[in-house]
């Protein structure tokens, strides 16, 4: 055991006894030591409840000979951080997420792992320190939020921030909102779409390195809690088995995870997540490798925001699991790689079941031909641009429009909110790309509030920043090169003309390359005075076609 450097023979004795300090038995100590990672804080819903299920899953070794010894992580609310300055911290905490985990479960000698998020940038630096540190491990997440109900109808955390949209348009009045917000997020749990979080929860699944049901079953039923016993036991069935990460996310699962996030229409973040999470197991993913799946994996299940359906509906219609099952006769899946049940994913699926084909389309019948991501190149993205065309209106697939042009979001939501953005503007928001921002930050206010004012008909938005799970219409993001690198967005000028063309996967600058020559030249980066992590960030930090991730 890797813990055998912590605690046999005489020269560990000084280990043994800051060990016993602690209140481990010796036969506690000769059992194998699994680290519990947990995120939980008293900040973040999808977290709020991680202590109990961190005790489920301690119970769970504990139960199958092991001794659990828990340690914590930081954990940032994507929603709480949106649109002011904590949102440039998002990103980057992924990369610290990690290191993190990394440096206490080296300096400790854990003999296996068991993964504890519930977040956006937890899921994935969670599942990058997995595969980097590679001892047996098994991810249980805290599972999502129930939806809402106002007024008879289904709602989630989006339609609030839409919201705002409508009530700048008159649609609503302030006690609506009011009323809306209370009800909104009526459970622990991560938001109830298929936004960030429960995107890379069901990719986890998907990937191999959660349990059948991590994506999908709801935060507060008792089934999670059992789930993370079953994930306490299970992790030391992997060890016994010597079955490690990276034995399981192969090229092979990481397709897999990509088909299912084109079947679900999962986050656009999941183009930034999942390769950097590949890069961790020595594994080369790109954006072409999603835009290939996408041509080949019809958009099977309409979930919020893009759709009338939530995770609770995907759960109850069989989860992630039932998604595979219904792919398995197009021939992507390689149902032979190995997961954390310690089976194949071919034994998995012979378990699932298919209990809604309208949650979970037929595939001559889906919901788009095409999967819900497409990557889009042209003189504005040479290097890429994301788009979830799931979540697009058929009459903005293509289109032609003016240029406003901003440098940063607050900038772009005032001139939304005060009407100065009228139909047929393309909305241009730049400078908050990975290093630009620094951080990347998510657009869902000017999204929403585009969306919420009714205007998602006919007015789209690109950046080279990035975009929330909730993000519904035509907006492009992690344009690249990004605007601080001189990438084309830096040149667009107000009154500029760009062509969006999603089925043939086109955006363009309609600006004669003569013209952008002499703006090249004129072109200077504006100077941001950075400092702590986000200096460190945008001087290390990759752009968004390579995960924007840390430099090797």
């Amino acid at each position: 055991m890797r813990s055998d450097s912590t605690k046999k023979s005489f020269e560990k004795a000084p280990h043994r006894s800051l060990l016993k300090a602690n209140g481990l038995t010796d036969e506690e100590i000769a059992r194998p030591f699994v680290g519990i990672v947990n995120s939980a804080n008293e900040i973040i819903p999808g977290h709020i409840h991680l202590r109990q299920l961190a005790q489920a899953a301690k119970d769970g070794v504990r139960m199958a000979g092991g001794t659990p010894m828990e340690f914590s992580v930081i954990g940032i609310c994507d929603g709480i951080a949106m649109n002011h300055a904590g949102m440039r911290y998002s990103l980057p905490s992924r990369e610290i997420i990690a290191d993190s985990i990394e440096l206490v479960a080296m300096g400790h000698a854990f003999d296996a792992l068991i993964f504890m998020p519930n977040c956006d940038k937890v899921v994935p630096a969670m599942l990058m320190a997995a595969l980097r540190i590679n001892v047996p491990a098994i991810v249980i997440s805290g599972g999502p939020m129930l939806a809402g109900v106002h007024r008879g109808k289904k709602v989630d955390l989006i339609n609030v921030f839409e919201g705002i949209g409508r009530l700048k348009a008159g649609k609503i009045t302030e006690d609506d909102l009011r009323e809306m917000e209370g009800c909104a997020c009526p459970t622990a749990g991560s938001c109830a779409g298929m936004f960030t979080a429960n995107s890379m929860n069901c990719l986890t699944e998907a990937l191999g390195l959660g349990l059948p049901g991590n994506g999908t079953v709801p935060a507060v039923y008792s089934e999670r809690t059992r789930l993370a016993k079953q994930a306490g036991m299970k992790v030391m069935e992997l060890l016994e088995k010597g079955i490690t990460p990276r034995d399981i996310a192969t090229p092979n699962a990481f397709r897999n995870a990509i088909a299912v996030d084109m079947a679900l229409g999962c986050s656009t973040n999941t183009v930034l997540h999942v390769p950097a999470v590949a890069h961790e197991a020595g594994i080369s993913l790109d954006l072409d490798d999603f835009d290939r799946m996408s041509k080949k994996v019809p958009h099977l299940c309409n979930l919020s925001p893009a759709g009338p359906d939530f995770i609770e509906d995907l759960y109850r219609a069989g989860g992630v699991q039932a998604v595979m099952k219904r792919l398995e006769p197009l021939g992507v899946l390689d149902t032979d790689v190995m997961t954390v049940t310690a089976s194949s994913l071919k034994e998995n699926l012979s378990r699932a079941e298919i209990r809604s084909d309208e949650v979970i389309r037929p595939l001559d019948n889906p919901y788009h031909q095409e999967g819900g991501i497409a990557i889009l190149r042209g003189s504005l993205a040479p290097d890429g641009a994301v788009v979830k065309q799931s979540g697009v209106l058929p009459e903005m697939m293509q289109r032609e429009g003016t240029a406003r042009v901003f440098d940063s979001e607050e900038a772009a939501t005032e001139a939304i909110l005060s009407g100065a953005i009228r139909a047929g503007d393309i909305v241009v928001i730049r400078y908050e790309g990975p290093k630009g921002g620094p951080g990347m930050r998510e657009m869902l206010t000017p999204t929403s509030t585009i969306a919420g004012m009714g205007l998602d008909r006919d007015v789209a938005l690109i950046t080279d920043g990035r975009f929330s799970g909730g993000t519904r219409g035509a907006a492009i993001g992690h344009c690249s090169p990004e605007a601080a690198s001189g990438g084309p967005i830096a040149l667009v000028k107000e009154g500029d003309k760009i062509r969006i063309d999603i089925p043939a996967r086109i955006l363009d600058l309609l600006v004669d390359e003569g013209e952008l020559e002499e703006r090249r030249k004129a072109f200077s980066p504006p100077e941001k005075k950075l400092s702590g992590v986000l200096k460190r960030y945008a001087a290390e930090t990759l752009s968004a076609d390579k995960g924007a991730r840390y430099k090797d």
